[in-house]
């Protein structure tokens, strides 16, 4: 009787353990793993995609792995000005979108896009990682657009012109068609340039460059490598002439359904962004130009960028004064950074 007692003993205590380790996993699953979308237009490998990396880390480790966000890259939820309005609607949570295609809700992030405004690679760095000039972004955005915010900033690096024949002076750019984005700043400086803007997405640039719709395409040296435009425009001139930066968005549907400590969760991750990834993107530019060199591509590193800028900076104080009170301060505060 002995034995089969101690038997009944350690049915008992194991029945014991597995109803206290039952109801250990009932609380861990008590708080809620939710999966969040996160979209943008350009493929894996790019400032985008390093920038959702950043994030996505950072909100599964403050949250204790509750708030997980899936990556959409390659414009698999649409081009960004859908992108734009999807989060608005609250069909996308989160959303990293060009600062130039955000002027399509918000006009003067447009000048973020002004020509020449950063003065380099440091000068660029430094000013998205500045708190004041996000601040300035943020509420530009609170106060001008409903359905979505701004978390934080990245870039893609700079944009630079190619097509099937060289850039070296800004001669070099008269009367040829160039894809831009539609934006007020685009739409003004090309032509002072000499140029004619033609506007299209950026889905349809490869096949435009391709079949002579456009004759030049403007982007940074990476989203060139990765989109595959080497091969229809095999001429890289490196003009520099504009920041290639980007916005990281929440949308307000999913920023009202959270709480205090996982709103500071979001901008904590959006935070982080601006800090990492503009310096990444730059490193990820240099390894691009680098590996087009490899592959046959021309690229014109002897650009004289002094005809461009004598051309543009006029424009700087006109245009972020035309676009408005947001866009001047904005101006201000980055020309401010050194």
């Amino acid at each position: 009787m002995r034995h089969q007692g101690k038997i009944t003993s350690v049915k008992i205590t194991s029945v014991l353990a597995f109803l206290a380790a039952a109801v250990f996993a009932g609380g861990a699953n008590a708080q809620e793993v939710r999966h969040y979308r996160f979209a943008h237009d350009q493929q894996l490998n790019s400032g985008y995609s390093i920038a959702y990396d950043i994030f996505s880390a950072k909100l599964k480790e403050l949250s204790k792995g509750t708030m997980l966000v899936d990556q959409y890259p390659g414009a698999q939820l649409g081009q960004e000005p859908q992108i734009l309005q999807l989060v608005r609607s609250g069909d996308i949570d989160f959303a990293i979108v060009s600062s130039a295609n955000t002027s399509t809700i918000a006009p003067e992030a447009g000048v973020m896009s002004l020509h020449f405004l950063f003065r380099n690679e440091d000068h660029n760095v430094k000013a998205l990682g500045d708190e004041k000039v996000f601040a300035a972004i943020r509420d530009m955005i609170d106060n001008t657009v409903t359905g979505i915010h701004a978390i934080g900033l990245g870039t893609q690096g700079f944009r630079h012109m190619y097509g099937k024949r060289e850039v070296r002076k800004v001669e070099d750019l008269k009367g040829y068609k160039v894809r831009v984005q539609a934006t007020a700043t685009e739409d003004t400086m090309f032509p002072a340039y000499g140029a004619q803007t033609v506007h299209m997405p950026f889905g349809s640039v490869y096949t435009s460059l391709q079949t002579g719709v456009v004759d030049f395409g403007e982007n940074a040296v990476n989203v060139y490598l990765i989109n595959r435009h080497y091969e229809v425009a095999p001429v890289l001139s490196m003009t520099e002439h504009e920041a290639n930066n980007a916005i990281l968005w929440v949308s307000d549907k999913l920023w009202q359904s959270l709480n205090a400590e996982q709103r500071g969760w979001v901008l904590a991750g959006g935070r982080d962004v601006s800090l990492q990834e503009p310096k990444r993107a730059f490193d990820l530019e240099r390894s691009a130009a680098a590996k087009l060199q490899k592959m046959g591509v021309k690229i014109v590193t002897d650009v004289d960028k002094t005809g461009f800028q004598k051309i543009a900076d006029p424009y700087l104080d006109k245009l972020a004064k035309g676009l408005g009170p947001h866009a001047e301060k904005i101006k201000d505060l980055i020309k401010a950074v050194n």
